[in-house]
């Protein structure tokens, strides 16, 4: 049996917020991972000592830098990629939403049409 339009549309949708939901939690995961690797950084370089040499990376290459510069480089990276967090967040929380609120739709559609959800067969 197939599946009438309305509901085939809505499924198509529902996928493609799915995958919507996984490209948002894989943004999630590498801004948490930078967020980290900030971090670090910042604590490594709390410990050393005024004066010592400190090199960041600019591609291939490593340069020379004052430690104050890099550490507040570092300090406004932190502050933007915790605020990109916030938005993947607040980006996240509204896509699994819709995403709870189209699969209560969609078991209503199957249902109306005499279909069981999860199988996709009569009933």
């Amino acid at each position: 049996m197939e599946l009438p339009k309305n509901i085939q549309h809505q499924l198509a949708q529902f996928q493609q917020l799915q995958q919507q939901a996984q490209a948002i939690s894989l943004q999630k995961q590498t801004v948490e991972r930078q967020i980290h690797e900030t971090q670090r950084a910042l604590k490594e370089l709390s410990k050393a000592e005024e004066g010592v040499e400190v090199y960041k990376s600019a591609g291939n290459i490593l340069i020379k830098t004052k430690k104050n510069e890099i550490e507040e480089e570092l300090s406004d990276k932190l502050e933007t990629l915790k605020l990109r967090e916030k938005t993947i967040q607040r980006q996240e929380e509204r896509v699994m939403k819709k995403l709870q609120e189209m699969q209560v739709n969609l078991q209503e559609a199957m249902k109306s049409a005499g279909l069981k959800p999860g199988t996709g067969g009569a009933t």
